[in-house]
Formats: C-alpha cells, structure tokens, sequence
C-alpha cells in the first residue's frame, strides 16, 4: 500500500499515547500527517501525556511537534473546521486513523454522522474506499458497541482493538505501546522492527 499522506484523529477514550507514538512512526516513515483531536481527546490527551493540543492549530502543531521532537511534515487542524482538504472526497486522504476512538466516536461514524471533522473525513474515507483504521479502547464491549464495530467493518473499517500481546515479553510500558503501534503499522502495509513476531 502506498501511504502518503494520513489523517489522525484522536478522541477521547484512554490510549492518547497510541496515537502520539504513532505519529512519531509515520513521520519517521515519510507520512505527511494531518492531526486533529475531538473537545474530549484534548482533554484525555492533556490527562495523560500533559500535551496540550488546544488552541490555535498553529500552536497545537508548534507544542506537538516539539514535545515529539519533530520538524515538519505535520499539520494540527481543528475539530469542526469542515474545510480542511481531507473532508472533501475530492482530496481524501491515503488512509485515516482514529486512535484512540472512542465508543461514541465509532458510534456516530457508524450511523454516517458527519457534525465534525473527525466524523466527515471517516466518512469520506469509507465512500471512497479507502482505509479507514479504528483503534477502540473500551472495556468491556456492550452489545450496542459490538453491533457498530461489526456494522463498520462490514462497510470496510479496520478494528484494531488497543489489545497488547503479551508472547514477545515486553518488559516495559513502552513496548507495550510498540506493538500496538505495530499493529496499526502493518495494516498500512508499512515495515517495521517494533516488536518481535511469533516464531522468530
């Protein structure tokens, strides 16, 4: 798969870590990153992490990509700012990531809800055929979540469930956080060292 240019959308379910150490990875891979975060996923990622990502997309891309250590290729854009490119099927992107998504995030995009920006470029992404990667992070799943989840990966989303391996024995948080990282990695189709594969 040729990936270029990837939307990220975190939301405001447990994991923002995810979703950091994933933009790390893809610009270390040559993705021109669009990123956003929903009201809630702020507010999480500000809990956990201590990134600030309100504000002015500006300073929201200036604080992201310092704390990560990055330069450029990366872009922070507002929730509800429906005329970023990527909510258009015109300029879809190569691929979207919701990570962390939320139960009511994946709730909406299943009914084809489009109030902000996260919920239209999902929808682009599964009219245009292109892929859309949900990564929820909930416990336990109700029958509510697990008819949306079956209903999006019917019309073609990628459920990638926040589920670390235990068999290559991570011996930190962060490796833990690798192989999901990983995960998401390979259903792009993009090579990776992050954690060791069963057998070898």
């Amino acid at each position: 798969m040729n990936v270029q240019h990837i939307f990220l959308a975190m939301t405001g379910a447990s994991g923002s870590v995810y979703g950091l150490r994933l933009i790390e990875e893809l610009q270390r891979h040559g993705c021109r990153l669009t990123v956003t975060a929903s009201a809630s996923g702020r507010l999480v990622c500000r809990e956990e992490t201590g990134l600030d990502l309100s504000g002015e997309p500006s300073a929201a891309t200036e604080r992201l990509c310092g704390r990560l250590g990055l330069a450029d290729g990366i872009r922070v854009v507002a929730p509800d700012d429906l005329f970023v490119a990527a909510a258009s099927g015109s300029a879809a992107p190569d691929a979207m990531i919701v990570v962390p998504c939320s139960m009511g995030t994946l709730a909406r995009i299943a009914c084809g809800i489009s109030a902000n920006l996260i919920e239209r470029v999902a929808d682009v992404m599964l009219k245009e055929r292109r892929p859309l990667l949900l990564v929820p992070r909930e416990t336990p799943f109700s029958e509510i979540h697990l008819e949306n989840m079956l209903r999006l990966a019917r019309a073609g989303a990628r459920i990638i469930p926040a589920m670390p391996a235990f068999y290559q024995q991570p011996r930190s948080i962060d490796d833990m956080v690798d192989f999901m990282v990983g995960k998401i990695l390979d259903q792009l189709g993009i090579e990776h060292e992050l954690f060791r594969r069963w057998g070898k």
